[in-house]
C-alpha cells in the first residue's frame, strides 16, 4: 500500500485547501493530522511519503506541546531526504528544526502582496517558467530566517524571507493554498486584525476583489511549486 503524504493542521480553518484538490487530480493520498483536535503527532516518519506543515495563529516560538514532536520530526525526515513542505506557520516550523529563527516582521503582511523570485540556481528550479513578480497571499506578523545550508528563492517588499529549499524541502512565508473560498472565512475568523488596513494589511473588502482572478493565478504558482516538490516523492 502506497503510504500517504501526512499533512499537519494546526487551526481548523486553515486546512490543506488547494494543495488537497492538487493531491487528489494526482491520485496521491494523504492524511490529515489534526493536531488542533489533540492528534497525536508520529514519533517517527516511518508511515509517511511526505510531510506538510499548515498555518496557524500561533507562534513557533509558544510553549506547545505539539511543537517540539513536530521539529524532531522534521528533523528526521530532513536526514532521510523526505520532501518536507511548510506554509507559513509551517515554514516557520521548519526553519526553526533546522537551526533557524524565528522573529517579528517589522510589519504584518495581510492579504495580496508580491512576492518575487531570487536569481540563483535553485530559485530557477523551484521557480521555472513562473514570473519574476507574482501576487501571493499573505497572513503573518513573523517571519523566519534561512537556515544553514538552505537556498534563499523568494523575498517581498516589506519581507525579506518568503521561502527557501534545499533538496526535497520547500518552506514559504506566504500562503499559496488558497482557494475562492479560504480568502473570505480567513478575513472573518480572524476581522480584529484587519480592523485598521494599512498598506500591507487589507480590509476584507480589498482581498476579495477580483478574487477568482487572483485565485486562478496563485493556483498556477501553486501547480508549478508543488510538482516540484512532488519530484522528491517515493511512490
Amino acid at each position: 500500500m502506497t503510504k500517504p503524504i501526512h499533512i499537519f493542521r494546526h487551526i481548523a480553518h486553515e486546512g490543506p485547501g488547494y494543495l488537497g484538490l492538487f493531491l487528489n487530480r494526482q491520485n496521491i493520498p494523504f492524511e490529515i493530522i489534526e493536531v488542533d483536535q489533540g492528534a497525536p503527532i508520529p514519533q517517527t516518519p516511518d508511515n509517511s511519503a511526505g510531510l506538510v506543515f499548515m498555518g496557524g495563529p500561533m507562534s513557533v516560538n509558544d510553549p506547545l506541546p505539539w511543537i517540539e514532536p513536530e521539529l524532531a520530526l522534521i528533523r528526521q525526515a530532513v536526514a532521510r531526504k523526505m520532501p518536507v513542505l511548510g506554509h507559513c506557520l509551517g515554514g516557520q516550523l521548519i526553519s526553526k528544526a533546522l537551526g533557524g529563527s524565528i522573529s517579528s516582521n517589522h510589519t504584518k503582511e495581510i492579504g495580496w502582496l508580491d512576492v518575487e523570485r531570487l536569481d540563483n540556481a535553485t530559485a530557477r528550479s523551484w521557480l521555472t517558467d513562473l514570473p519574476q513578480r507574482f501576487a501571493a497571499f499573505h497572513w503573518h506578523g513573523e517571519t523566519f530566517s534561512i537556515p544553514a545550508g538552505a537556498s534563499h528563492i523568494l523575498k517581498s517588499d516589506h519581507c525579506r524571507h518568503q521561502a527557501f529549499a534545499f533538496d526535497n524541502v520547500l518552506a514559504m512565508q506566504c500562503h499559496i493554498e488558497m482557494t475562492a473560498e479560504l480568502v473570505p472565512l480567513w478575513a472573518d475568523c480572524n476581522a480584529q486584525e484587519i480592523a485598521q488596513p494599512s498598506a500591507t494589511v487589507q480590509s476584507k473588502t480589498t482581498m476579495t476583489q477580483n478574487l477568482e482572478q487572483r485565485v486562478a493565478a496563485l493556483q498556477k504558482v501553486a501547480d508549478q511549486l508543488y510538482s516540484r516538490w512532488l519530484q522528491g516523492l517515493a511512490r
